[in-house]
């Protein structure tokens, strides 16, 4: 059983790490995940009465202000009431359902210490500010006063009273720590650095320290606030109140209580509040906040329109096919959530040297302050060094910038109309070098077309549609439908046949106004020994038309290529991606389709169980894969690959055994998901090497018996606000475009 709870006043990302390990220890939890920059967490296993008693008892002996409340809960404090309406003919009112929960983990006072405040709005950065203004310019007077006008006395007033304004939340929160018993954590390693810097004289380092820290802290939370806006935001677009057809008028509902087959009127302006037909008028509706299209899109009555999506035009009614829990946008906010909290092997890897750090450090910083005092008998010089020691002691830099990364990957794609079910999912793609697609409905529209049309001798090409549609008019075949549907197009009357017939697997004979006809595929024209042309490869189905036993002409039907497949696959190309294509199509219309696309790699006429080795044979040779495909046939090789893409449009099956879904359907998507988790990883990498070589280089110089508190200060604050800067980088969706 999981369940997810808000994790109020929670400040530092490195005591939410311990906080995790310590609930997922619990007798009971199978697991727990923390989510810092959504301040949500998800516990796996059995509940009782006490579990969550248990939960705050160890969040608080690591962290004293932290509350752990039920998401429902979080959900209700903020105002909000789940059972305001009744549909119509819905005698049961359901609250506190589930999709319901996901938007305000940050609810309750964020006040604790550090990294703890939420900047949504102006109003938010004030309280920070006021502090952090005055310290500031106390702090400024008193180096004017020390520095140039030499008061000395006046100086250490200063210097004290802008550490009290600037420290007192760190002050206060390590008090709190050390009751708990909890002498490790940063606020207390933090003060004690810098009352020890006051006590051997070093007034201005202690209160540049705090200074520095506080700053830090401000850029921090309003990046972290900036990427959860990424995914409060797809959360934000589920619909709270729809107008609902009842007894003949509408009515003003919640849309917890939408059914499938209510009619819902979509006001201009209004976003849709459920996936459905449109069932009258005509419009044009905004899908970019859904799939990423730019561009609106003209629906009129019986055309399909997901949730979420915005009516620029005039007033639809739209019958739903869907209850809005289970709409598109529903399923969007729910996957996105989900996915920020699963994590990444390299975040996992970051949390377990944490754990190592922090005690390292803290050890070479009582080694460093004793041994050589001992030896030198120089007590200041060793024990400032010590102290630069513990100010760089806390990993958050690493703890927090890493994940983030992947968190704002998670954002950024959501905004772009690409679902990732996992930081892991987007840090094995940053890895892929090969990508395999599947053809029909992937690469290419999944629906027949008539492409080339040729006659053979005296009939015009308008005469052999004739003949053909009057004969397919009435076969269920897709070929069939697709030929009839041209004439329909292009306004060709045609007529009943005499007689009909199918034979499986050939195509079809008829009598046609006293003539005896035949359309259908080589093997038909061969065992009634009518002789063809030789003609050139052709990409496609051939449909022959022979009448009275000769070959008057073909007919060409396609599968058209998407409008994003050559570019796309172009673009991989330019990554270092190697593109294959994988079809139970024929070898030689796959090789046709592929060379027009410009695929490294095709193979055709594969069945499932094939097309799983073919996958196998490109791992070995390029090492981790991603398949993209949209059919019921594709889920064991999208579950097979180390990332599996799933196309909107396809198979509910194909969907759920994917690792990332395409909401727009084109092969274009799966290129930006590229080039959002190859920036994803290297920015990853960049912030563990940038961090790790700054703290190492503090270590040196203080080893070496060079102590600079200002370097420290930087090596920690100033490292953790330029790697969280770097890690939200990646929000900017106009460079995956």
């Amino acid at each position: 059983m999981t369940k997810t709870f808000a994790v109020n006043n929670l400040g530092c990302a490195h005591c939410g790490a311990k906080i995790e390990e310590a609930i997922s220890k619990i007798e009971g939890i199978e697991s727990a995940v923390l989510n810092f920059p959504l301040k949500k967490l998800n516990v796996n296993g059995e509940f009782n009465e006490d579990t969550l008693v248990i939960m705050n008892e160890i969040a608080r002996s690591i962290e004293p202000d932290v509350e752990i409340i039920p998401a429902e809960h979080a959900h209700r404090h903020n105002g909000h009431s789940e059972c305001e309406h009744e549909h119509h003919h819905h005698e049961h009112s359901e609250c506190g359902h589930e999709h319901h929960h996901h938007e305000h983990s940050e609810c309750g006072n964020e006040h604790s210490h550090g990294h703890s405040h939420s900047h949504e709005g102006k109003e938010s950065i004030v309280p920070e500010l006021l502090p952090l203004i005055s310290g500031t310019v106390l702090f400024a007077a008193a180096v004017i006063s020390a520095h140039i006008l030499d008061i000395f006395p006046l100086s250490i007033v200063l210097y004290a009273a802008a550490y009290l304004i600037l420290g007192a939340d760190i002050l206060l929160s390590a008090f709190k720590g050390i009751r708990k018993g909890n002498f490790f954590d940063e606020n207390t390693l933090m003060s004690v650095a810098t009352i020890g810097a006051f006590a051997i004289g070093e007034y201005a380092e202690a209160v540049g320290v705090v200074l520095f820290f506080r700053i830090g802290e401000l850029f921090e939370d309003i990046a972290v606030s900036r990427s959860r806006k990424a995914i409060t935001d797809v959360a934000a677009l589920r619909i709270e109140e729809a107008d609902i057809l009842t007894d003949g008028e509408f009515v003003r509902t919640h849309t917890d209580n939408i059914l499938t087959g209510d009619i819902i009127r979509v006001k201009t302006g209004e976003r849709i509040a459920a996936d459905g037909v449109v069932e009258s008028g005509e419009s044009r509706i905004d899908t970019s906040a859904v799939n990423g299209e730019p561009v609106p899109l003209t629906v009129r009555t019986g055309d399909s329109v997901m949730s979420g999506c915005i009516n620029l035009a005039d007033t639809i009614t739209v019958r739903a096919t869907y209850p809005a829990d289970e709409s598109t946008i529903a399923k969007i906010a729910k996957a996105v959530e989900n996915a920020s909290s699963e994590k990444p092997k390299i975040d996992r890897f970051v949390t377990r040297f944490a754990k190592i750090y922090t005690p390292v450090v803290i050890a070479a910083a009582l080694l460093t302050a004793v041994i050589p005092s001992l030896i030198t008998g120089d007590w200041s010089k060793w024990i400032h060094s010590a102290l630069t020691f513990l100010v760089i002691s806390c990993p958050c830099a690493l703890v927090l910038s890493v994940p983030l990364a992947y968190f704002s990957a998670i954002g950024a794609a959501s905004k772009l109309g690409i679902l990732f079910k996992g930081g892991e999912s987007v840090e094995t793609l940053g890895k892929v070098k090969a990508i395999a697609f599947d053809k029909t409905g992937t690469l290419t529209d999944g629906s027949f077309t008539v492409t080339d049309v040729r006659s053979f001798g005296k009939l015009s090409a308008e005469q052999l549609l004739t003949i053909c549609g009057s004969c397919e008019q009435t076969s269920s075949h897709p070929i069939a439908q697709s030929i009839a549907e041209r004439c329909r197009l292009d306004g060709i009357a045609l007529s009943a046949p005499e007689r009909s017939g199918e034979i499986a697997g050939r195509g079809l004979s008829a009598d046609l106004s006293g003539n005896s006809v035949l359309c259908g595929n080589e093997r038909l024209m061969r065992e009634n020994s009518i002789r063809l042309p030789e003609i050139e490869s052709i990409s496609g189905c051939i449909v022959y038309v022979a009448v009275n036993g000769n070959a008057e002409g073909m007919i060409v039907v396609s599968d058209t290529i998407k409008k994003t497949a050559a570019s796309a696959v172009k673009g991989l190309g330019r990554l270092g991606v190697k593109t294959s294509m994988f079809t139970g199509d024929k070898p030689e219309n796959a090789q046709i389709t592929g060379e027009k696309l410009g695929i490294d790699y095709i193979r055709g006429g594969l069945l499932p169980e094939a097309k799983l080795s073919e996958l196998s044979a490109l791992r070995e040779k390029f090492g981790a894969v991603m398949f993209v495909g949209d059919g019921i046939n594709d889920a064991p090789v999208l579950a097979g690959a180390d990332v599996g893409g799933a196309m909107q449009s396809g198979s509910d099956i194909a969907i759920e055994a994917a690792d990332a879904v395409f909401m727009n359907s084109e092969p274009e998507s799966v290129l930006r998901a590229k080039r959002i988790a190859d920036k994803a990883l290297r920015i990853s990498y960049q912030n563990i090497i940038f961090a790790l070589a700054v703290k190492a280089a503090v270590l040196i110089l203080g080893l070496l018996g060079h102590p600079n508190m200002w370097l420290a200060v930087f090596a920690d604050s100033g490292t953790a606000m330029l790697l969280i800067l770097n890690s939200v980088r990646i929000l900017n969706t106009k460079k995956y475009l």
